[in-house]
């Protein structure tokens, strides 16, 4: 990690010294119970809402309501997140976001991502016969209680939705039997990546259909030209 430049102490330490005065006059009005804290002075920072938002503090990412700090969504999607607000807010690049973001594409539909970037984990919260929707994760659960292992409320259960003919609930395949299957490409874009990444390119002015059409080489002509 680089030091940080005397400028750049210099300006942190004069903030510090307005915010430190600022807390302590707001405080003196507030009740016994209340009080304002410094948490982090960030340079830049994004924000989706006001509980959904992700800042930069030296080289590190902190995210809040994100999908990057979420179980529930694949390493593909979340890295993929990660990276393109690393550009956007260390950076300040946007460009190099939309490239991160068609080689990610790209690369899924090739078939070419290792299917440990493609787990998705959910914590099972009851008995598997109370469920009345019967999502992927359970289908992934009743695979595997067939195989004779206890699935209790509280398992976290590793799944990948993979190729093939019916809903995509029912074809959730646990992660350890996944080995002779191909992952279905289709899913992992519109349902996990696409949805991270616009969730925040929206506000730059990419609409998740321009973010899907970076994956197409044909298209991809018709998009550059739209942005030049």
């Amino acid at each position: 990690m680089e030091n940080k430049i005397p400028e750049q102490e210099k300006l942190e330490k004069e903030i510090k010294i307005h915010v430190d005065e600022f807390l302590e006059n707001i405080n003196s009005e507030l009740p016994e119970s209340m009080e304002l804290e410094y948490e982090g002075f960030y340079r830049r920072g994004f924000f989706v809402t006001k509980k959904r938002y992700a800042v930069i503090e030296d080289e590190n990412i902190i995210a809040k309501g994100l999908e990057l700090v979420r179980r529930d969504w694949a390493p593909v999607a979340k890295d993929t997140q990660q990276s393109i607000l690393i550009s956007i807010l260390r950076d300040g690049n946007i460009d190099k976001a939309v490239k991160t973001i068609e080689k990610v594409l790209k690369k899924v539909k090739s078939g070419k991502i290792e299917m440990k970037d493609l787990i998705i984990h959910t914590q099972i919260t009851k008995k598997l016969s109370d469920y009345k929707n019967i999502g992927p994760h359970v289908v992934a659960a009743q695979k595997l209680e067939k195989k004779g292992l206890k699935i209790d409320k509280g398992t976290i259960i590793q799944y990948v939705v993979v190729k093939g003919k019916g809903a995509i609930s029912q074809r959730a395949v646990p992660f350890e039997d996944s080995e002779n299957y191909s992952y279905d490409a289709n899913y992992y874009i519109n349902h996990q990546i696409l949805p991270a990444v616009s969730r925040i390119m929206k506000s730059l002015g990419y609409s998740k259909q321009q973010l899907a059409e970076l994956g197409d080489n044909e298209k991809q002509k018709t998009l550059d030209a739209f942005f030049k």
